[in-house]
């Protein structure tokens, strides 16, 4: 445990500030910056991303589209691209409506407070928070997992954090802060500091209270109850679910589908998918082509965060364009074409498997 009195709730925030400044993560690439966009930008794609994969998609998605302008002047087409293999894409649908929200209703600006801000699709209360305190300073709480863990250890607040009670005290206790804080605290110190302090001291399995500034007074390490909060939630067993994909290939195309844009992988391009073997065979012959046991390549599981999905392909070959006028939702794309195509990261892995151009 650090040595030292324990904090008053005034104390609070500016120890974490200062903790930020001198221990935090400054080098980011979304850091130092007061552009609200590319505030906004990091904030969705560190939502459900761990950093370091964030990083990549982050730097790419800037020189695509370096402005909110250019964002919002840009088709969905071409934004998904730019997402694929990232997971949760109504973040990205989300993205691009809110781009041309901000443009044609906000004159391209970002509203500066919280509460207008939050009206925009895709953005909730604490998101907005982040966005208002690290653009503009404004005195907002913000709520994600790592700060609901640093809460819960620090003030000892029992209850599932899911819950509408417990996190309806989370953010109280987070107000309070704020209210007791002086009047100069540093917002992006602080909110950048609470982000940094739950994912790298304050973590889940291993927190090193040692290092934390917060230790003295924090209840969890006081009381040795670090492995009991947050509460854990009841796990569910997880459904599993199984499917086959066709990768139907004719003159150096391959036939892609544009999956809905509800559901998983909404509005990318995915590999035509069956219930089972069955019906892609039945496809198969109604086409006039047979789809035999050497055609079945080794299976594939992808994991969502909610269900796992048992991939089994089956990789067809035909001498010549099969459908020459593909259903709407289908295009033929070419094997040399796969490379930028917005396709989901097992469909890229399975097509890699075959074709070095789609990895």
């Amino acid at each position: 445990m650090v040595a030292g009195k324990a904090l008053a709730i005034d104390e609070f925030a500016t120890a974490i500030a200062q903790w930020q400044r001198a221990a935090g993560r400054n080098n980011l690439p979304w850091q130092n910056s007061h552009d609200p966009y590319r505030i906004w930008l990091s904030e969705i794609m560190l939502q459900q991303t761990q950093v370091s994969t964030a990083i990549g998609y982050y730097e790419r998605f800037l020189k695509r589209f370096p402005t909110v302008q250019a964002l919002a002047q840009a088709t969905q087409d071409e934004v998904m691209p730019y997402w694929a293999g990232l997971g949760y894409y109504a973040r990205a649908r989300n993205l691009h409506q809110c781009a041309r929200e901000i443009c044609e209703t906000h004159g391209g600006q970002f509203p500066h407070e919280a509460e207008q801000i939050m009206q925009l699709p895709g953005i909730g209360r604490s998101t907005a928070a982040a966005i208002a305190a690290f653009a503009y300073g404004k005195r907002d709480p913000i709520m994600d997992g790592n700060v609901k863990r640093v809460f819960t250890r620090y003030f000892g607040i029992f209850g599932d954090p899911a819950t509408r009670a417990t996190e309806r005290r989370l953010w109280e206790t987070a107000q309070k802060v704020l209210d007791a804080a002086p009047p100069d605290l540093d917002m992006t110190a602080y909110t950048q500091g609470l982000m940094d302090l739950g994912a790298s001291l304050c973590s889940r399995g291993q927190p090193n209270c040692a290092a934390c500034p917060l230790a003295a007074s924090c209840y969890a390490c006081v009381e040795s109850r670090q492995a009991d909060l947050p509460v854990r939630k009841r796990k569910k067993q997880v459904e599993e679910r199984e499917c086959a994909m066709l990768i139907l290939q004719s003159d150096g195309r391959i036939l892609l589908e544009r999956r809905p844009s509800r559901g998983i992988w909404g509005g990318l391009w995915s590999l035509p998918q069956y219930d089972d073997a069955h019906a892609l065979r039945e496809t198969c012959r109604n086409m006039g082509l047979t789809a035999d046991d050497t055609c079945r390549m080794a299976g594939l599981r992808h994991t969502f965060s909610h269900f796992k999905l048992n991939i089994e392909p089956w990789h067809v070959e035909a001498g010549a364009t099969v459908l020459a006028e593909p259903r709407t939702d289908q295009a033929w794309i070419a094997i040399r074409d796969l490379a930028s195509a917005a396709l989901p990261a097992p469909v890229r892995k399975i097509l890699a498997g075959l074709f070095q151009a789609a990895a």
